[in-house]
């Protein structure tokens, strides 16, 4: 965010074409080969234990009241809180799973994209987001 600020206008039109053209093409291809490598792992899906599914379910909405708080205290706006702990409760779904691939290469894929794209995401979906935004309506 400091280099798009010091960057201005004419930083941002340099970068357009990454952001807006080629970006959503090799996003494609990331999402297929993440997809991909699951697929060769399926298998292990099945043994993802209790624990790791509670955290999966637990973990995003303390995330989430710790953002809100935040929020609460420097007194932001109902849509500025709940974007805020929407972000903190999902731990971006695409970033971390790339990260977690690279920086900690004996992690199982299985469960890492097992856990963000079937027990985080749709919890955020369903449950978190309409949560979230009640609680910073209710705070505000």
């Amino acid at each position: 965010m400091v280099i798009g600020a010091i960057s201005g206008k004419a930083g941002g039109e340099a970068m357009y074409p990454f952001v807006n053209g080629i970006f959503k093409g090799l996003l494609a291809f990331f999402l297929l080969e993440m997809g991909l490598l699951v697929a060769k792992q399926l298998r292990e899906v099945r043994d993802i234990s209790p624990f790791l599914i509670g955290f999966g379910l637990v973990l995003p909405l303390v995330n989430a009241a710790v953002a809100l708080t935040i929020g609460w205290g420097l007194d932001l706006s109902v849509g500025d809180m709940t974007l805020l702990a929407v972000l903190a409760a999902n731990g971006s779904y695409i970033v971390v799973p790339a990260v977690v691939r690279y920086a900690i290469p004996e992690a199982s894929p299985s469960r890492y994209l097992t856990l963000a794209l079937a027990v985080t995401f749709p919890l955020n979906m369903v449950i978190g987001i309409p949560l979230y935004y009640w609680i910073a309506g209710s705070i505000a």
